[in-house]
């Protein structure tokens, strides 16, 4: 029950570009190259991140990529 109402919360902060934990712009990050379409970002809060630089977007980062 907790995660249906979160979910929503969180899918909504990245898509207004902004951490699901601080909130804070995801644009003031810091920012790695990873490929030519990817790159991982790092929120000041620790939270890890992939931006798609094609469609413009962000989600969070698998086990795998971090």
């Amino acid at each position: 029950m907790f995660k249906n109402i979160i979910s929503p919360i969180q899918a909504w902060l990245l898509s207004q570009g902004r951490c699901v934990g601080c909130g804070t712009p995801l644009s003031k990050a810091k920012h790695e190259k990873l490929s030519d379409e990817a790159e991982k970002v790092t929120c000041k809060c620790g939270r890890i991140y992939i931006y798609n630089t094609k469609t413009k977007k962000y989600r969070r980062a698998l086990f795998e990529e971090i």
